[in-house]
């Protein structure tokens, strides 16, 4: 199975390496998740024989890249080897100050566990070939991963969904997901700046027999959800997905509060970001905006939220 270079929030970061290139000195990236640093922390292979074990367990399950066993990071509050454990009862002091009944999966997930995860996931053939041909483009790491299109998918069919509208198109995986979702009569209206991976979007839709159902509307979302509101009026909209600029995530969330009708929904991409989004640095400006969305829509009380720990985090916000 072909991936892009994306890996999802609990699997860890980093591209593996082999134990050759490790004995050789090779510097050896270890996944955020394991040293509570961000995604470009490396260290050579006598650092890491110097961590617990349970830092580095990921490094016996190579067959995805970056996994992780646990999250012993200070900064998470996460004791040492909690997460490590097999046994699915209580959490302990897992985190600090919480009460945890059951530690959950995504804090110690393996490459054999997500591969499981992906064998049980329905990606249609037209889907697959899509993220193949994505895995060749600049900037590959942005497209959605599989699960995260079948839930979106999913999500359309949930809400009955007729009108969709996503802020970012990219090469059109997500788009595709959901336009596929929608009855006949349904559409979707898929806002980009960048022309350049429109091309392969276009091609995909065609073939999975969808371009009279997507409308691409090219030009700055901002502009576009505005001319979508005086074309359309507020509450006209189903469901939106926004996987765009994230310093203009907060922008795109008001105007789609107005688009979407009560009831329906709003999805919002990449609010884990990382792992970044739990201290960012003073200069990473797109994990401080993450930062600030997430913790309005937790106060926001326009919706009902969920923040999902699928992809680079997904968080699911229904418009009351």
């Amino acid at each position: 199975m072909l991936f892009d270079r994306r890996v999802p929030c609990g699997a860890g970061r980093d591209r593996y390496q082999s134990r050759s290139q490790a004995s050789a000195g090779a510097p050896v990236p270890l996944p955020s998740c394991a040293v509570g640093a961000t995604s470009r922390r490396r260290m050579t292979a006598a650092a890491l024989a110097r961590l617990p074990s349970c830092a580095v367990g990921w490094w016996r399950h190579p067959p995805y890249p970056g996994s992780c066993r646990a999250s012993p990071s200070p900064r998470l509050g996460l004791s040492a080897c909690a997460a490590g454990t097999s046994a699915p009862g209580p959490a302990g002091d897992l985190v600090a100050g919480e009460v945890l009944n059951k530690v959950p999966v995504a804090i110690g997930m393996t490459p054999r566990l997500y591969s499981y995860i992906l064998e049980h996931t329905r990606e249609p053939e037209v889907l697959r070939q899509l993220r193949e041909a994505t895995a060749a483009v600049s900037g590959a790491h942005m497209q959605i991963t599989p699960e995260q299109g079948a839930l979106l998918a999913l999500l359309v069919e949930l809400i009955g969904a007729r009108r969709v509208v996503e802020v970012g198109v990219f090469t059109g995986y997500s788009s595709t997901a959901m336009a596929m979702a929608l009855p006949p009569d349904g559409r979707l209206v898929a806002l980009d700046r960048d022309e350049r991976p429109l091309e392969l979007a276009r091609r995909f839709w065609a073939q999975a027999g969808l371009a009279d159902r997507v409308e691409l509307r090219v030009g700055p979302a901002l502009d576009s959800l505005g001319q979508l509101l005086a074309r359309d009026g507020p509450g006209s909209y189903d469901m939106a997905f926004i996987d765009a600029d994230k310093r203009s995530y907060d922008q795109y969330y008001e105007l789609l509060l107005k688009l979407v009708r009560p009831g329906g929904l709003i999805a919002i991409d990449n609010t884990l970001f990382f792992g970044r989004v739990v201290e960012p640095e003073p200069n990473d400006k797109a994990a401080i905006a993450l930062r600030d969305l997430n913790a309005k829509l937790l106060a926001d009380p326009r919706v009902s939220v969920s923040l999902v720990p699928i992809g680079d985090g997904m968080t699911l916000c229904r418009r009351r």
